[in-house]
């Protein structure tokens, strides 16, 4: 995987979903979040916490909620990737541009960023120590 050094780099170099990723930018800027790259890929933050992802797969273009397992989705659109393994992160995948919902995305992003104020988050918990 490519580690990209900007979110304009990201998106030139994503082999599909271009304009989706554009408007999912376009989305996320127009909230409180700040735009970064990390692992190569945009993040956006929030109070220096990571707080939404945004790639481009095969298949889909999603969002990762960084404690999405912590929101509401009263519009059931976040999914455990890995279950039983992940624990609080959540995907939400589109499959075309129909499915971009900026309304909802950015209800999404405003309740993960009380969450945040509010102190709350699914810490990770590491059954094994590194030497």
């Amino acid at each position: 995987m490519k580690r990209y050094k900007s979110v304009d780099d990201y998106i030139a170099g994503a082999e599909s979903w271009q304009p989706e990723l554009e408007k999912l930018r376009e989305i996320l800027r127009a909230t409180d979040l700040t735009e970064e790259v990390k692992w190569g890929a945009p993040c956006y933050t929030y109070k220096g916490t990571n707080l939404v992802g945004l790639a481009a797969f095969k298949d889909w273009v999603c969002l990762w909620f960084h404690q999405g397992a912590l929101l509401t989705d009263t519009s059931g659109v976040l999914l455990n990737a890995q279950e039983g393994k992940t624990k609080a992160l959540r995907q939400w995948r589109m499959t075309s541009a129909k499915d971009i919902k900026p309304a909802i995305i950015k209800r999404y992003v405003q309740e993960a960023t009380e969450l945040v104020d509010a102190g709350k988050e699914i810490k990770a918990r590491r059954s094994t120590t590194v030497d």
